[in-house]
């Protein structure tokens, strides 16, 4: 069974201030992202009058404060959603593939993709650090796709094996099928199942296999069809039936079964794929972009049994000083803030600390930051202590945003956007903002460089400058075992 590193964690709505061919011959595909802050999204906000939920009460509390965030983690049910934006860019999906970061849907990172014939559109959330895609299929329980305000303003869509004529269900003696186990006999369809965190979040159905629509992206604009492998989502629980995904999710991971693994078995692309983080929100993923020979870059520390983008710290520096460690950690673009485990947490923080001129803050239980700090609103950003990472093998990852900047009734609050973690380290989305980080799953290594996410060729035409856009943090749905 797939295993999924990520953590439960309260819903937020933040504020943060922020500062190609492939080499081995195949095409690359890619498509933009954007978060739910962008000018587009935040019109239809407002125009939505802060009716996140069926069941949300007339009067709303005012965006950016801790009341607000309140709100939001009490009901749990943030669903509000928005239209994905036409792009003008080259395109990995066929159906305009650009995604957004949803606040309302878990603060995953989103996209629209086509699956069969003739071709349905799903809204999928992106992870790397799951390997199934799945969507809701012959639904016994799914998440709704009327009446709720989430699928108000975009259509979703549920999975009809029955209604493309290129669909085939896999069969037990598929050797993508991992539960034989449950089978009744080799001929019989290959059933499926995933946890999250615990059973209360899990999807669960049966394997099909079926058409991706893709387009090329090295300038004929050539459509592609790619037989996948993926989750019939016949049953979904906990967070899949409102908060995140309700309508599939994109695995991104190693095992065979990815979309990403089949597309380079299959000869489509170069076994690598990138993401790109922007400062303002905005991002794009690329299917078979092996980065450039100028990036930075560090070996992932395999396990055979179950391969991850696992990578090694070394050392932390922040603000002027340097924190020797020794630590694993899933680099993961699903989660949204970073999680460490102690001792490393606890150095981390109180060096932060120690270094940071403004007033701690009492703890907050609704807040999910140990380390925040009053910072007026014409404090100087570059005040805050900078941090960065050194990588196994020597390489620097410099945290452009490592800070979230709250609003409170009269003032403004910042926190070192970690969280402390009992069992496992990942760096998260965050800590990515400022790069196209790529997963070269050929050398087994992951790439970054400053990148603008708005140009897919290998050059970086404005620079980026930390805590200069206000955007919003992903926030991790709890997505895991």
């Amino acid at each position: 069974m797939p295993c999924f590193y990520k953590f439960v964690l309260l819903v937020f709505l933040i504020s943060l201030w922020g500062s190609h061919s492939s080499g081995n011959g195949g095409h690359i595909f890619s498509f933009k992202m954007h978060h739910r802050f962008s000018d587009p999204v935040r019109k239809w906000s407002e125009a939505s009058g802060g009716k996140l939920a069926p069941a949300a009460s007339d009067s709303w509390p005012e965006k950016g404060t801790v009341e607000y965030y309140a709100e939001l983690a009490d009901r749990d049910r943030l669903l509000r959603g928005r239209k994905l934006s036409e792009l003008d860019a080259p395109l990995a999906f066929s159906d305009g593939n650009s995604t957004v970061r949803i606040s309302s849907l878990g603060f995953l990172h989103y996209t629209t993709v086509q699956l069969g014939t003739p071709g349905v559109k799903f809204m999928v959330a992106l992870d790397t650090g799951s390997d199934l895609f799945w969507v809701p299929c012959d639904c016994n329980r799914c998440a709704p796709t009327e009446g709720t305000v989430y699928a108000s303003d975009f259509e979703l869509n549920i999975y009809n094996p029955k209604g493309s004529s290129t669909s085939k269900k896999v069969t037990c003696n598929n050797s993508l099928c991992a539960h034989r186990n449950r089978c009744l006999g080799m001929s019989s369809n290959c059933p499926y199942m995933v946890s999250y965190v615990s059973a209360e979040t899990s999807t669960s159905g049966i394997l099909v296999e079926d058409v991706l629509h893709l387009t090329t992206e090295d300038g004929h604009e050539e459509s592609v069809e790619a037989y996948i492998t993926f989750g019939c989502g016949q049953v979904q629980s906990g967070s899949f039936l409102d908060v995140a995904a309700p309508n599939g999710l994109f695995g991104l991971g190693m095992e065979k079964i990815s979309v990403p693994s089949v597309l380079s078995s299959e000869g489509f692309t170069a076994d690598s794929f990138s993401m790109c983080f922007g400062n303002d929100g905005i991002g794009r993923i690329s299917f078979g972009d092996k980065g450039s020979p100028d990036q930075e870059e560090t070996t992932f520390n395999l396990n055979p049994s179950h391969p991850t983008y696992n990578i090694t710290v070394t050392q932390i520096r922040v603000g002027t000083t340097l924190i020797d460690v020794d630590f694993t950690a899933l680099f993961d673009s699903g989660t949204s803030f970073t999680y460490l485990v102690e001792p490393t947490y606890t150095r981390l923080a109180e060096g932060f600390h120690s270094q940071t001129q403004d007033g701690r803050r009492a703890p907050d239980s609704r807040i999910p930051f140990e380390y925040c700090y009053d910072m007026s609103p014409n404090e100087n950003a570059s005040l805050i202590p900078s941090v960065s990472l050194t990588m196994k093998g020597g390489s620097q990852f410099a945290v452009y945003d490592p800070i979230i900047v709250i609003s409170t009734q009269n003032e403004l609050v910042y926190c070192l956007a970690i969280v402390k973690s009992r069992e496992l380290n990942i760096i998260g989305q965050n800590l990515m903002t400022g790069y196209r980080v790529v997963f070269d799953r050929e050398k087994l290594s992951l790439g970054w460089k400053k990148f603008d996410c708005y140009d897919i060729e290998d050059h970086n035409t404005s620079p980026i400058k930390p805590h200069s856009i206000t955007v919003s943090p992903a926030v991790a749905a709890g997505l895991g075992v």
